[in-house]
């Protein structure tokens, strides 16, 4: 049951009625009207913009149309009052029955309350983490893994087709580098001395055990041949070894994947990056030509030589961007745009990346891409999550003996649990610097968010224990509390939880939209603080109090109240991966 959504439809048949009667020009365009809460409560439930977006089209001043539709709106079942304020906003109060209501589709509907049709199954491919398979994942792959898998389960939850998708870096100089690092620990393994590992090798202790798995497997086959031929049984080795141990950490923190895509199989001979290649040759996109200096200093490797060169900048870049570096070899670009391209194949005309903070720069050019590939009918966002600063009481963390050089995920997660480590990363935006306590993050205060909104969830079920305590022929299940009389609900924080459950589809909606997770914990916070202060009141106010024995109809009511408060916040932890506690430890 979304109210707002209902009364958008309701409001957009009124203006249609009044085109069919001449009072408004017939077939005005109503996309950009809006049916919101009010910035301000004590204006009313409901406020559109109608008038307002109306008037240029239809040559009319707003309060003209205004008035026509607030004496239509004034008819309607669910309205209880319509005013109309400053140059042509209406305000609207909603009729008792409507939250009742509310109150009782959420008790019906369980935690699948606020799932939409929004999406209509349309296919969206949500590409997140996709670490370059060198080492165990660090904690700033950490905020994009917890991102990108709310945000895809966000899109499910509105409805959207969402295949969530791993982009393996199995191709380039890294991996090279990973081998030899591999095969010095190798060595290592059968008994030779090292020493100190050089520099521009992965020095983690992580690949000791691949060393020993590789000396395992083949034994001393390897030793003083030349790199040339142990390279590439070892690159696959280590590499594969490397996607166990990401695949891992990934499972730790509850996040799997639709389908891991390989670089690689980009670059085999004739493949898919000469396919793409082509085709946007045979569109005039690629030519060669010599590219302007870059502004500011110029980089000592710099000169000026024939390039080949995609035109970025027809489709929005500030550049054209080469595709293939001096040695003749496709660079990065090129194969991220073959990739992109192979999603356009399957059927992805709504495409999201999450990257990390340091790809910035390489956003217009990968969107300037889907562009051109597309014609203009597919859609790249790239979401980019900024850093991660570590702290243990105020201090900045050291780096991991295990990692060699960063604080792997899988410490964190080990430290402070799955939810948590979830739970906070999403309580900033995504292109927002976000600083973890360790301390704080496990702290149970008002100030830690995770533990706030758990503890709602608890006191709830506690609530509904003790009540079964005290009314042991009391029926609690969500069947029997959706029948209860809410009329008696009257304080206004009673009402006031109502009105806030009933936005939850509305944000699902507007979240998945804006393509935003972040608003998810924002409204539970919310959601949690409503409710423990109706708690806290009750405390001082036995009247207030959850459980009245002498009165079995308000008790109902209110524990179907909680009830209802409980099913919101396990439908929204659900998106963010987190699990709902009955409770707290």
């Amino acid at each position: 049951m979304n109210i707002f959504k209902d009364l958008s439809r309701d409001i957009r048949a009124i203006i249609e009625e009044l085109g069919r009667n001449g009072v408004l020009p017939a077939g005005l365009d109503t996309a950009a009207v809006t049916t919101e809460p009010p910035r301000d409560p004590s204006h009313g439930d409901v406020a559109t913009n109608a008038a307002l977006v109306l008037a240029k089209p239809a040559a009319k001043k707003p309060r003209e149309i205004a008035d026509a539709l607030a004496d239509a709106l004034r008819g309607h079942p669910d309205i209880e009052q319509v005013e109309i304020a400053g140059p042509g906003f209406i305000n609207m109060r909603l009729g008792r029955a409507v939250w009742d209501n509310v109150l009782r589709a959420i008790l019906e509907t369980g935690p699948a309350y606020g799932a939409s049709d929004l999406g209509g199954d349309a296919p969206v491919n949500v590409e997140y983490v996709s670490a370059n398979p060198t080492g165990p994942m660090h904690v700033g792959h950490c905020r994009g893994a917890v991102f990108g898998d709310a945000l895809a389960a966000l899109l499910e939850k509105a409805g959207y087709g969402v295949t969530r998708e791993y982009y393996i870096n199995d191709a380039g100089a890294q991996i090279d580098v990973l081998a030899r690092s591999a095969y010095l620990r190798y060595r290592e393994a059968l008994g030779e001395e090292v020493g100190e590992i050089p520099e521009g090798l992965y020095p983690g202790d992580y690949l000791i055990p691949v060393g020993r798995d590789l000396a395992k497997r083949d034994g001393d086959k390897w030793l003083g041949k030349p790199e040339a031929e142990w390279l590439p049984d070892v690159r696959k080795f280590a590499s594969d070894a490397m996607l166990v141990m990401i695949r891992e950490d990934l499972k730790a923190l509850g996040i799997s994947f639709d389908l891991y895509f390989s670089e690689a199989t980009l670059h085999e001979q004739g493949g898919a990056i000469d396919r793409t290649l082509d085709d946007l040759d045979k569109m005039g996109l690629i030519y060669e030509g010599v590219l302007e200096p870059p502004k500011g200093k110029l980089p000592e490797d710099w000169e000026p030589r024939p390039q080949t060169l995609f035109r970025a900048t027809e489709f929005g870049d500030d550049v054209d961007r080469p595709l293939k570096k001096s040695d003749g070899s496709y660079t990065y670009f090129a194969a991220d745009i073959a990739y992109h391209a192979d999603k356009l194949r399957r059927g992805f005309t709504t495409m999201i990346d999450v990257w990390g903070a340091d790809h910035g720069g390489y956003v217009k050019r990968m969107t300037a891409a889907v562009k051109a590939l597309s014609g203009g009918t597919a859609s790249l966002d790239v979401k980019l999550c900024q850093l991660v600063r570590l702290f243990r009481k105020g201090e900045p963390v050291r780096m991991s003996k295990r990692a060699g050089s960063f604080v792997t995920l899988r410490e964190v997660v080990d430290e402070v649990g799955k939810d948590v480590v979830r739970f906070i990363m999403l309580t900033r935006k995504n292109d927002a610097p976000l600083d973890f306590d360790f301390a704080e993050v496990l702290d149970q205060s008002k100030d830690n968010p995770v533990f706030y909104v758990q503890y709602a969830h608890a006191r709830v079920h506690s609530v509904l224990r003790n009540a079964k305590a005290e009314m042991p022929d009391l029926d609690l299940s969500a069947e029997a509390l959706s029948k209860a009389d809410f009329g008696v609900l009257t304080h206004e924080d009673e009402v006031g939880l109502i009105k806030l459950m009933s936005s939850w589809p509305r944000l699902v909606e507007t979240a998945a939209e804006a393509h935003e997770p972040h608003r998810v914990a924002f409204y539970l916070y919310d959601l949690a603080s409503a409710f423990h202060t109706l708690w806290n009141k009750g405390k001082e106010d036995p009247a207030l109090r959850f459980i009245v024995a002498e009165d079995r109809s308000v008790t109902e009511a209110r524990l179907g109240l909680i009830w209802g408060v409980a099913t919101v916040i396990a439908s929204g932890l659900g998106i963010m991966g987190v699990q709902p506690v009955e409770e707290m430890r």
